[in-house]
């Protein structure tokens, strides 16, 4: 017996019981009872009937089912395809399918109070819903679990029933933003035929709708709005959101020359552009669009991490003054991973930008594929749920619709700090670019969009039918915008060079591009004795009267000891580092995945109460002037988290940004940033960037996935000064290599191969003197042997010096000196040069590494250095990094140190070894 057909013959008494447990807590009663009570308690009836008669009103409670169907359901049910018949959902709305009939449609009931309108017959009841859930807005919001949310846009809705209602002013205005996006498009398509713009037509009503986020960010507090979208409809966006010159967007269809001559640049469609734009009170409204690759949904992270360097750095953490916009395409919402990655960091405390406004280009497509072929679930958008967020499906021929739906869209967002999502659904006029022909795998489709009205004949007819049109000049307003247009096309003419504009040139103020001469020697970096161990002395206390686990309290002691005896190992350069830079003012953010702790356990930048979650971090206790240090663990992610410190880096050229990586291997699932972003901004942009990453790299015999950090592929990448890449042997190396970063006038990425075993070992450690004079050491010159007793010079890079150190030690060999090359690029060629002529006596050069010959550094090197032939000892080539057996390594390991001191007399270089002397 269903729960309605059992309430007549229930006893009240028994129902106010079990209505009473639901009240005291909602999880004790069933599943069925429990939705009809969530609709019940809004119901205004006397349920508290006379002990003894039927329970009164039963229908009261269908009727306040059939309105949760609509709040649940009616989003099955719109108008929101403007070219295709929506498909088929059941059950439907139907009144048998809530055990109504027609025959009660002129009946009362006071369930319409729920909706609003108070008693109501069921018919208008329907009637307020019908326009409320299933016209040109479709609703999905009944999934979110926090009450005060649903009751929120249930109010807005529900009262103005989702019907815009806007002045034949507003009208004008929104008329004119929908023609500046149709005519572009016309414009373009018909002076530039052939070229690939990728048109927004079919969704133009994305240039209304982003106009209404500015303009009600801006009334609800917000200052400044940073922009993240894909190629299509770039070029509207940047023209009549970014303010973007017409004349400047229709020069670079002719693909000229760049003014910058070092400047590769990029096609038009990718570039980013900041600008600010007049806000109606008269102040200024900071917009910033990202460039972006043609990896889909590439740039969302970025967007997240500018938006939270912004917040901070700018409006002193303050969210509701910036506010981030990703334009999604409907394939790559639902397909790109990266999607899920940035809506699990949007509310954790290391990333989150106070809320996102997320609005898809529905083109029902992606580039040849049906939507039905590109995605399992109802909806691009069901990733949303997976935070709560709500999403709104809009008809995108109904301009007033979109713009009514994005305003209320704002709304929340600056009330609840919470991403929304808008469904933006459309059409796309062409195929995936202009000279692509569509009809050959959609021809139904294209069918159909060849009929159809575009957005600005149809609102144009809507505002006639209805009279609003006689009051508009909509002739004048065609006329200004076809004037601008043909204007803008003949200066375009005049130009004769093409220029990328700064990207966020004002941010990056007092920073100069960087030559070649900026890397001939680093800077002195050092920091006097006496503030090196007060800041030591600071990180090594522990407050008093607070209970800590017993290992943090030797650990802190062990900490104490290396000053005091004058040895610091890597955790401790490395921790004096930052502290070193926060007390000049010098902000330091660190982020990844067991960052606080470190993944080998050495870092301890925050430490943990015992039985507490209470932390205490001896950083942010170095002096009450000194700059914040934020460490973050972030979430199981490289592609989202690194994108999003790559982004905050943008907007903090102040600021020492760090990504770590768990091990050194697992950047591979952030190659996109890597690639895109880090190794080529600013060939491409003109964007330059200061964020370090720290990969752990080291062959310990942990297996394939634990060895490598693959420094050849980012030294595959490196050119025209665009990355630092180091694997560096000492402590005091890191200290002056993170402090370099700071103390120029110039920011380039910084890839650090860290160390595993290092960490720990007795002859990895500095002096406090090391840190308090010199700076970052780009080679390391061997002081333990006399220069015109060398006969060969071997070169190497991070912890395979200490494997071949350890075996000349024991072998006794004098003739034989170890070069540790700490910078690989830009590559130190003086400085070697210098050390070259030490050694008069030198005949014979070798690298060595510990990774096989067609990984590491080898090939960079004999490519990048002919002035002596240099022979190499290394890993036989493999597909893989390492082997899995432990044996095996340490056999290779100890062959790599004795063939590079000429132990193994073996002729071949690897491979066709016998197994004794084979690496």
């Amino acid at each position: 017996m269903d729960t309605f057909s059992y309430l007549n013959n229930l006893d009240n008494s028994v129902f106010e019981e079990m209505y009473e447990n639901f009240q005291a807590n909602p999880e004790s009663v069933d599943e069925s009872w429990r939705k009809f009570f969530e609709g019940f308690e809004f119901c205004q009836v006397n349920y508290k009937a006379e002990k003894g008669k039927s329970f009164i009103i039963p229908n009261e409670f269908l009727v306040m089912n059939l309105i949760r169907g609509y709040r649940e359901r009616g989003h099955l049910f719109t108008k929101t395809n403007p070219v295709r018949t929506r498909r088929e959902y059941t059950p439907t709305l139907d009144l048998e399918n809530f055990d109504l009939e027609k025959s009660e449609l002129n009946k009362t009931f006071q369930a319409g109070k729920e909706i609003g309108i108070g008693n109501a017959t069921l018919k208008s009841i329907i009637d307020n819903l019908n326009e409320t859930y299933c016209q040109s807005i479709g609703v999905e919001y009944m999934f979110i679990r926090k009450p005060e949310m649903v009751k929120w846009l249930q109010n807005k809705m529900e009262l103005t029933r989702n019907r815009p209602s806007f002045s034949v002013k507003e009208k004008s205005h929104i008329l004119t933003k929908l023609a500046e996006a149709v005519l572009f498009e016309k414009f373009i398509h018909k002076k530039f035929p052939g070229h690939k713009s990728f048109s927004l037509e079919g969704c133009e009503s994305l240039i209304p709708a982003l106009e209404t986020v500015v303009s009600v960010g801006k009334e609800l507090g917000n200052e400044e709005f940073i922009f993240g979208m894909a190629h299509r409809g770039r070029l509207n966006v940047l023209a009549h959101i970014m303010h973007k010159p017409y004349f400047q967007i229709f020069s670079e269809f002719e693909g000229k020359e760049y003014e910058d001559e070092q400047l590769l640049g990029d096609v038009k469609y990718h570039l980013g552009f900041s600008t600010d734009i007049p806000a109606d009170d008269g102040s200024r409204i900071h917009l910033t669009m990202c460039p972006n690759p043609s990896h889909l949904e590439a740039v969302d992270p970025v967007v997240e991490g500018l938006s939270r360097g912004l917040i901070e750095k700018v409006y002193k953490g303050n969210t509701d003054k910036v506010s981030p916009v990703l334009i999604h395409g409907d394939a790559s919402v639902s397909g790109q991973g990266i999607i899920y990655e940035i809506l699990q960091m949007s509310e954790l405390p290391g990333y989150t930008a106070g809320g996102t406004v997320h609005l898809v280009v529905n083109n029902q497509i992606g580039f040849t594929t049906n939507y039905l072929e590109g995605r399992s679930s109802t909806y691009c958008t069901d990733v949303a749920k997976t935070i709560q967020s709500p999403i709104f499906h809009v008809n995108a021929d109904d301009v007033e619709a979109v713009v009514y739906t994005v305003k209320l869209a704002m709304e929340f967002r600056q009330k609840f700090r919470k991403d929304v999502f808008i469904d933006l659904l459309g059409y796309r006029k062409y195929g995936h670019n202009e000279s692509d022909e569509p009809r050959f795998t959609q021809p139904i489709l294209y069918n159909a969009i060849e009929k159809h009205a575009d957005p600005l004949e149809i609102y144009l007819n809507k505002l006639e039918t209805e009279g609003s049109l006689a009051n508009i000049d909509s002739e004048q307003i065609h006329h200004k915008i076809k004037e601008k247009l043909d204007q803008c096309f003949e200066k375009s003419k005049t130009v004769e060079k093409a220029n990328i504009d700064p990207f966020l040139g004002s941010m990056w103020q007092g920073i100069r591009k960087a030559t070649a001469n900026d890397f001939l020697r680093s800077p002195d970096t050092g920091v006097p004795e006496q503030i090196l161990r007060k800041i030591g002395t600071k990180l090594t206390e522990l407050p008093e009267g607070i209970p800590f686990f017993r290992k943090i309290v030797k650990l802190q002691g062990d900490r104490k000891a290396m000053l005091d005896n004058n040895k610091l190992d890597w955790a401790m350069a490395e921790l004096l580092a930052y502290g070193s830079l926060l007390v000049e003012g010098i902000p330091v953010r660190l982020s990844g995945q067991d960052s606080q702790r470190g993944t080998f356990s050495h870092r301890h930048s925050v430490l943990t109460l015992e039985d507490s979650e209470e932390k205490y971090l001896p950083l942010d206790h170095l002096s009450p002037d000194q700059a914040k240090f934020n460490v973050y663990n972030s979430p199981l992610s490289e592609y989202g988290v690194l994108g999003f410190d790559y982004g905050y880096a943008l907007a903090r050229p102040d600021s020492l940004t760090i990504w770590e990586a768990q091990f050194g291997d697992f950047s591979n699932g952030a190659q996109v940033i890597t690639d895109q972003y880090i190794c080529s901004a600013e060939e491409k942009w003109r964007v330059m960037n200061n964020l370090v990453l720290y990969l752990p790299h080291g062959y310990e015999g942990q297996g394939p996935e634990h060895s490598s950090g693959r420094i050849e592929r980012f030294l595959s990448i490196c050119g025209h000064l665009n990355i630092q890449v180091v694997n560096l042997t000492t402590p005091a190396n890191l200290f002056h290599a993170l402090r370099r970063q700071m103390h120029r006038d110039i920011r380039k990425p910084l890839i650090v191969f860290t160390p595993k075993s290092l960490l720990r070992h007795p002859r990895c450690v500095s002096t406090i003197e090391d840190l308090a004079s010199g700076g970052f050491r780009e080679v390391i010159d061997d002081s333990g042997v006399d220069p015109k007793k060398v006969t060969k010079l071997v070169f190497c890079s991070g912890k395979i010096y200490y494997d071949i150190l350890q075996k000349r030690e024991e072998i006794g060999k004098e003739d034989i000196a170890l070069i540790r090359i700490e910078q690989i690029y830009p590559f130190p060629y003086e400085q070697i040069r210098e050390i070259l002529h030490r050694y008069p006596m030198a005949s014979q050069y070798e690298w060595v590494q510990e990774e096989p010959a067609n990984m590491g550094s080898w090939n960079f090197i004999r490519d990048i250095f002919s002035d002596v032939t240099l022979n190499y000892v290394a890993r036989p080539p493999s597909g893989t990094t390492a082997t899995g057996s432990s044996q095996l390594h340490k056999i290779q390991q100890t062959l790599l140190a004795e063939k590079a001191l000429g132990m193994c007399t073996c002729e071949h270089t690897f491979g066709s070894c016998k197994l004794e002397c084979a690496i």
